[in-house]
């Protein structure tokens, strides 16, 4: 059996082992110390912002923050993108919300900004206002934004970024994670950069950061910690985590070019030669290609290609499965065109990780080339 190519492993650069050693020297292994202010500062020199950023152990937890700073509480409604992993909605059910889903278009293959507007007037009409909208850069591709956020600033709803995809990359220049009112980030094991596990909030003010740090731990109000002012979460992310996502982010810049560079070559190698179709970057969209997303003619090819991929231990993942049509979800309001689940069934992502060999790179192609005779 040939060595498994995975589809977006962790990717070390050898200096965590140095990294991690500051932290431990210090003495500080638990959600305080020197290195988590380091890689909040080092997060905002990456993107380039002014606005605050506050590490956690998750993204979700992030979003979970988010939704509270905002307000929202039992029977609010959140309009989210259908075509996105699981996580993105679930924050909105732990704050006893309901989510409104919107489906894709196909241009980024991210949230509809027509079908957006149209959910947001009918719920209007009926006498709702959604309290938030949660928008996601799938697999790295930047949605929509100018349209995005003009549909916000119309209805006064506060948008959710949810760029746990996309970290390294922009829109029309501005680095994904500060277009919205709140930004989300990951540092999952297969994100573009891992600190293991964790995730990141960015707010817009610093009282803003202070209030989700309070409810990050615990919502303390006592130096000895046993005193607490409301029901707070255990969401912070460790020193020695943070020590990780700094030695990380020192090659950020190199991944995102060498994940483009693997993009390219697939569909380079692949576009003409086979019916792959690869997730198009318009004008002014600049993905970090987290993951190389393909379409194929129908599902049943999209599992066979699947299948015969995995008999050379190759791993390939179908896209996403679209959150209104998961068991939690389907009762559910949701506005749709079929485009999220046309992506699904036709969909497929390609290894893509920044440490992919060019030699296995080409095992990929060569096998994907045999599949299609």
């Amino acid at each position: 059996m040939n060595q498994r190519i995975y589809l977006s492993p962790p990717h070390l650069n050898g200096l965590e082992i140095e990294y991690v050693q500051k932290a431990i020297t210090s003495g500080w292994l638990a959600p305080f110390g020197e290195q988590i202010d380091l890689f909040e500062n080092n997060l905002q020199n990456k993107l380039n912002t002014n606005k605050s950023i506050l590490v956690l152990n998750s993204g979700t937890s992030a979003i979970h923050l988010a939704l509270k700073l905002i307000g929202v509480t039992n029977g609010d409604k959140i309009i989210c993108q259908t075509n996105t992993y699981i996580a993105t909605a679930n924050p909105i059910s732990y704050c006893g919300a309901e989510p409104i889903f919107i489906d894709s278009e196909l241009d980024s293959w991210n949230m509809c900004p027509n079908l957006l507007e149209d959910a947001v007037i009918k719920n209007l009409k009926a006498g709702i206002k959604p309290k938030a909208i949660i928008g996601v850069h799938i697999y790295g591709m930047p949605f929509q934004a100018d349209r995005i956020l003009e549909i916000g600033k119309e209805y006064d709803i506060p948008i959710i970024e949810d760029a746990a995809e996309a970290l390294g990359r922009s829109y029309k220049n501005n680095e994904c994670g500060k277009i919205g009112d709140f930004g989300i980030l990951s540092f999952n094991g297969n994100k573009i950069i891992t600190t293991s596990s964790g995730g990141a909030l960015i707010t817009n003010t610093k009282s803003e950061k202070k209030h989700a740090l309070h409810l990050a731990t615990q919502a303390k109000t006592s130096s000895t910690g046993f005193s607490h002012d409301s029901i707070g979460y255990n969401y912070r992310m460790s020193n020695i985590l943070a020590s990780l996502g700094n030695s990380q982010l020192t090659d950020l810049d190199k991944r995102v070019s060498k994940r483009r560079k693997i993009f390219n070559n697939y569909k380079t190698e692949l576009e003409q030669r086979t019916p792959l179709s690869f997730q198009p970057e318009s004008t002014g969209h600049y993905s970090n290609r987290w993951l190389t997303s393909v379409l194929v003619r129908n599902e049943d090819e999209r599992n066979q290609l699947i299948a015969y991929l995995e008999g050379d231990n190759i791993e390939a993942r179908q896209n996403w499965t679209p959150l209104h049509t998961q068991r939690p979800y389907l009762n559910s309001p949701s506005f749709l065109n079929g485009n999220s689940l046309f992506l699904h069934q036709n969909g497929l992502c390609l290894p893509s990780g920044s440490n992919l060999s060019e030699t296995d790179q080409d095992r990929v192609i060569d096998r994907v080339l045999q599949f299609f005779g």
